[in-house]
């Protein structure tokens, strides 16, 4: 109705105005005329050769008084060209034939102004310009104004990836994967890595055409970060005797706090007071997180430094350190690191202790072996039998005698 009211308006304007109408509607500048009949359709439609397209169509006469539904009515599509009287072989489908030139046929119900139609056995020499023409005789007419553009691919659309929600951690997303449907009566079957066996679901546009989709409800963490979903659409075509399949892929990039944060030395051995050592901070962050460095007192810790690396001079005090890494999303600290320098009332005491330890454990040991060896030398002493004892015994009487 739009376009036959601009028509009508663009009579009665300049040539300047003119030009202002047919910005503000495109199609008016391909139908400059009044047609007597107009569809609801989509103006361009995608096809998968092997399989067939469901073209949704509805139609409305410009006097309806003309088309009875009490009467025959035909439905025709006509290919290239509006003007099928010039170019007859154009007509490839007429509801009221027995044989048709294209493997198309009218679902809908005439009478009803419903004029949807099953397109079967697509190939891609199927790709044209399509009119549709109502024949309710002695009323006839074409839907001059709303050509449909049919395209018909060897290789199947891929299937679209969609996240809903914040990529954050500790975040529930619905992640989801459609695919266009043209055939629903042969769909494609979705399946991907983040389930077995999905269900699909397959849902009207609000064009009235079909889609395929899956979906599933996550909660996020910083595991995700980097995984890659990978979706494919297998899609039936020559009556189920082959299949075609398109893949998507989509990679995650999931924010999330600091993890594992730690802090290194170097040098990592003991050094002299007065040296000075290297403190490195690690951590797992995403977005990059700031660092700061802290240094442990009296009073608790005390700020002392920022940055991921930090260098200290080391004294003969044992000091503690460690390290706070902060984003947007959260803060981790690092455990306590602890210098001293090799010279240190710590590292005296400790010698000493450990020197006293060793001559004490030296002196016992000194003492237990001359004691075994006493012992020994005591046990082993020659013993005199009997007979030698009073053998000698009477050698000393004789001799005294």
């Amino acid at each position: 109705m739009m376009s036959v009211i601009a028509v009508q308006s663009v009579k009665m304007v300049t040539a300047n105005m003119l030009l202002s109408v047919f910005l503000v509607s495109g199609a008016l500048t391909a139908c400059p005329y009044n047609p007597d009949l107009f569809i609801n359709t989509p103006k361009n439609m995608e096809a998968l050769s092997g399989s067939c397209l469901l073209i949704p169509c509805n139609y409305r006469a410009k006097m309806d008084q003309d088309f009875k539904s009490t009467r025959k009515t035909s439905g025709v599509w006509i290919k290239s060209s509006k003007d099928f009287v010039k170019i007859p072989k154009n007509v490839i489908y007429n509801s009221s034939w027995e044989h048709n030139v294209y493997p198309m046929k009218i679902t809908g119900d005439l009478s009803q102004k419903n004029c949807t139609t099953l397109f079967s056995s697509l190939i891609t020499n199927h790709t044209d310009t399509y009119y549709f023409r109502i024949e309710n005789w002695p009323s006839r007419a074409t839907a001059e104004c709303d050509p449909l553009q049919i395209r018909v691919r060897d290789s199947p659309p891929s299937p679209r990836i969609e996240i809903s929600g914040a990529l954050k951690e500790k975040e529930s997303v619905t992640i989801s994967c459609s695919a266009p449907t043209p055939c629903p009566h042969s769909p494609p079957k979705l399946t991907w890595n983040l389930q077995q066996d999905p269900h699909n679901n397959i849902k009207v546009n609000t064009d009235r055409t079909f889609t395929t989709k899956i979906q599933k409800t996550i909660t996020l963490s910083d595991t995700h970060d980097g995984l890659t979903i990978s979706c494919s659409a297998t899609y039936p075509v020559n009556e189920g005797r082959g299949v075609k399949t398109a893949e998507e892929t989509k990679t995650l990039s999931v924010s999330y706090a600091p993890k594992n944060t730690s802090v290194s030395i170097s040098p990592s051995g003991l050094v002299s007071a007065g040296s000075w050592v290297n403190l490195t901070c690690s951590s797992r962050a995403k977005p990059p997180p700031s660092f700061s460095w802290f240094k442990d007192s009296k009073i608790g810790a005390i700020r002392v430094g920022k940055g991921k690396f930090y260098s200290v001079n080391v004294t003969s005090e044992t000091e503690d350190y460690h390290c706070l890494v902060t984003n947007g999303l959260g803060n981790q600290r690092s455990s306590w690191i602890r210098l001293k320098s090799a010279d240190g009332p710590e590292f005296g005491v400790d010698v000493y202790v450990t020197v006293k330890i060793l001559g004490i454990i030296t002196l016992y040991s000194t003492l237990i072996i001359f004691e075994c060896w006493l012992r020994s030398r005591c046990c082993n002493k020659p013993v005199k039998d009997a007979g030698e004892e009073d053998y000698v015994n009477k050698v000393i009487e004789i001799q005294a005698t």
